[in-house]
């Protein structure tokens, strides 16, 4: 009986149990709280319809729901144009593109955010919106090796918003991703100058590592650039001392120059990254060189400290994620010191190629005796001036005297001295040479017109016959029968006939 009670009683409990989950199964759930972190105006408490709108996009923008997100957004901007929170919906339109990720969405997300600072250049929200587009290319970064179009945008991106916006809080955070780009850009240039190394080709190397040392100073590799630098040098050295048919004054010459570079790049090494891990290699080849090792200031030594325990040590956990991501590792990048935010000329080989000429011919020119300077010889009186000699002065135009309208005074040489002959005139002057001008002659007096005709006489003419007494004899004709004419003449003698 008692073992029935109990079974009876864990019966009816069990009843009461399910009876009470049941009914409380059936309350309805609450509703679920949302997390609105991204709605920086969430706090604000408002029924108007314009927040309501606001509110409903940023729930559906946190729940992956971007369409019906931009839906809200743009009915708010279309409906209340005048609203206080158009500025924060036209930014959030932008962000419903970024988080949807993908080419095409990130394409419309940038033109979005330019929209933005087109539209609102003085809101606080611009900066907000130049350092989304940064990151944009920042996130489609490629390896060192790869494609590197989005990484320099990316610089370009960051160095704009820091300069446009200097006073927004998000600096700090742009100067760092700038780091980050940098030292992918920097690791890529040095990749190249090593490999151009490598192959000997010392003028492109060289080309390369002094743009990586020039513009991205806190690249985590900067020592070994360096030390690279001096090697490529150091290999022109050899290279000059066994060639041949080359003079040994010269060689010597030449050698000394680039060895002279090579030392200052390993002494960089120590003055500018002593706490650096190869800082030992370049002390090494200074000693090796014969040439003096400088010692690094406490003030760099303090820089490149700070510098160096700010980088974070490359794992191996990153470099098999490295493998696997399609994004560069930034983790060695400095999270200390400025980056570079303009460029300065890069290092051509080109340019190498013609400073390595150059120092050739110093090099050839330095033993030449150099030829005395002498004076200019003056030119002579038919020779062309001369580039060196001053002009001579020209005539003095000397006033007019009363009653002209013009004079000139001519210019001569002091009285008593001539002037020398021109060995050079093809024509010598003949005679006594004076330099005072020829007098003044007078013109000649025209002779007397005289008659020879005398009184009662009548000039004889050939066509006026002459009078000789009462009679007058003709003067004889000419003959012109052998003359031409145009007239048609008779025929005479047998000449009829034909």
């Amino acid at each position: 009986m008692n073992r029935f009670s109990h079974r009876l009683a864990a019966v009816a409990l069990a009843l009461i149990f399910l009876t009470c989950v049941s009914a409380e199964a059936k309350r309805k759930k609450p509703k679920k709280a949302y997390d609105l972190s991204a709605n920086p105006l969430a706090n604000v408490q408002s029924q108007q319809p314009d927040k309501e709108l606001y509110d409903k996009a940023m729930i559906a923008l946190k729940k992956g729901r971007y369409d019906v997100a931009r839906l809200d957004l743009q009915t708010l901007l279309n409906t209340y144009p005048e609203s206080e929170y158009r500025m924060r919906a036209k930014l959030s339109v932008g962000d419903t593109w970024f988080k949807e990720g993908g080419s095409a969405a990130l394409a419309q997300a940038e033109a979005e955010y330019k929209d933005f600072e087109t539209f609102f250049p003085n809101a606080p929200e611009a900066a907000e919106a130049q350092m989304k587009v940064a990151d944009i290319y920042y996130q489609q970064m490629e390896k060192p090796d790869r494609d590197y179009t989005n990484a320099q945008q990316a610089e370009t991106e960051y160095r704009d918003m820091i300069n446009m916006y200097p006073d927004s809080t998000l600096i700090p955070r742009a100067k760092q991703r700038l780091r980050d780009v940098q030292e992918v850009l920097a690791e890529r240039e040095a990749q190249i100058g090593f490999y151009y190394e490598s192959r000997e080709n010392y003028n492109a190397a060289i080309a390369r590592l002094e743009t990586v040392t020039d513009t991205y100073p806190l690249y985590s590799k900067s020592d070994e650039v360096l030390i690279a630098i001096g090697d490529a040098y150091a290999g022109e050295a050899h290279n000059i001392q066994i060639a041949p048919n080359l003079p040994g004054a010269v060689r010597e010459r030449l050698r000394g120059d680039y060895l002279d570079k090579a030392a200052a790049a390993y002494a960089k090494v120590i003055t500018r990254y002593p706490m650096y891990p190869h800082v030992e290699d370049a002390r090494d080849r200074l000693v090796a060189m014969n040439r003096p090792v400088p010692e690094p200031t406490p003030q760099a030594v303090a820089e490149s400290d700070a510098e160096w325990r700010s980088r974070t040590p490359l794992h191996f956990s990153d470099m098999t994620l490295d493998i696997i991501r399609r994004g560069p590792t930034v983790v060695e990048a400095a999270r200390v010191g400025e980056p570079t935010l303009e460029d300065p000329p890069r290092t051509l080989a080109p340019d190498v190629t013609k400073e390595n000429i150059a120092m050739f011919r110093a090099a050839m020119d330095a033993g030449k005796p150099v030829a005395p300077v002498t004076a200019a010889a003056p030119t002579g009186p038919n020779e062309p001036p001369r580039s060196d000699r001053p002009s001579e002065a020209p005539l003095q135009m000397a006033p007019p005297a009363e009653g002209s309208s013009l004079g000139a005074t001519i210019v001569s040489a002091p009285s008593g001295s001539a002037p020398a002959a021109d060995p050079n005139a093809v024509v010598q002057p003949v005679g006594p040479v004076s330099s005072a001008p020829p007098p003044a002659e007078r013109a000649a007096e025209a002779p007397i017109q005289q008659n020879d005709i005398k009184p009662g006489e009548v000039p004889s003419t050939p066509t006026t016959p002459t009078v000789i007494g009462k009679k007058t004899k003709k003067a004889p004709k000419a003959d012109l029968s052998d003359e031409s004419s145009s007239k048609k003449k008779k025929k005479k003698g047998l000449g009829k006939i034909f």
